[in-house]
């Protein structure tokens, strides 16, 4: 059986923000909190998005200045309404920012390094634009467990559908596990390599709200479901609806973790 289609493509802001933009939003400041880069620092925010790392730095972490970097001309045109002048924004991406070396004390990146094309090559880039001693970090979603809004849509899909199994983003993403992300860190020669689990519970009003989402056509899960026929994505939705567990006021609540790894660009000897 032919798998069916499926993108990793990003490009249009509003689907993103209702399907997963809520939830990135909520785990950027455990992220911050767990780095504690001092104040008055240089930040950049590689893969930034429809903004919300980028938005979490300038509330929490009284930058000196903060820049972002983005493919999508989509997420970046929202991320400037987002955050009205207060990021300077740039299109480009992980493997080539467009960045000045040595200029930023912090580079990070929020739940884009499982996309990358070329992970050595990124986290290159990352050191490269750092400096000396600089802080360079990333999270990612924990896709294979903790992650289950996403996690438990691939779950029953998989059942349903065994052609869907090898698009499982648990099975299509094994650096997103801390041992893996520990290892790439330490292999693109950063100091002090260090990760941490980021937790938080996704609050869903009712199943509607948990589906709604999904038909977004956003991202692997939800260019899935929009792959699929009118039929095979009701059974779907069906069986989704059966199995996810329901508080007794109707509501959903789903566990949503996150892998967050940092390491220190190298000092000179």
């Amino acid at each position: 059986m032919n798998s069916p289609p499926i993108s990793d493509n990003w490009e249009r802001g509003s689907p993103y923000e209702r399907y997963i933009g809520r939830w990135s939003r909520a785990i950027a400041p455990q992220f911050l909190a767990w780095l504690d880069v001092p104040a008055g620092r240089r930040w950049l925010d590689v893969g930034c998005g429809t903004g919300a790392l980028c938005g979490a730095i300038v509330s929490r972490c009284a930058p000196q200045g903060v820049a972002g970097v983005e493919p999508s001309e989509g997420f970046l045109k929202l991320a400037a309404q987002n955050l009205a002048g207060r990021v300077n924004l740039w299109p480009g991406d992980a493997a080539s920012t467009g960045q000045p070396g040595d200029s930023f004390d912090a580079v990070v990146s929020g739940l884009v390094l499982n996309f990358v094309p070329d992970l050595e090559l990124a986290l290159g880039e990352m050191q490269r634009v750092a400096v000396s001693g600089g802080t360079v970090a990333g999270y990612v979603w924990d896709y294979a467990d903790g992650m289950e809004v996403i996690r438990r849509f691939w779950d029953v899909a998989a059942e349903l559908d065994p052609a869907a199994a090898p698009l499982h983003e648990g099975v299509r993403f094994p650096l997103c596990k801390p041992a893996r992300l520990a290892a790439a860190f330490t292999a693109a020669g950063l100091d002090q390599v260090d990760t941490a689990a980021l937790d938080l519970t996704a609050r869903f009003a009712d199943f509607d709200d948990f589906w709604q989402p999904f038909l977004g056509g956003q991202g692997p899960a939800p260019a899935y479901a929009m792959s699929l026929s009118a039929e095979r994505r009701e059974t779907l939705r069906a069986r989704l609806d059966h199995v996810l567990p329901r508080s007794a006021a109707g509501g959903i609540e789903l566990a949503a973790r996150a892998w967050a790894v940092r390491g220190r660009r190298r000092v000179p000897a």
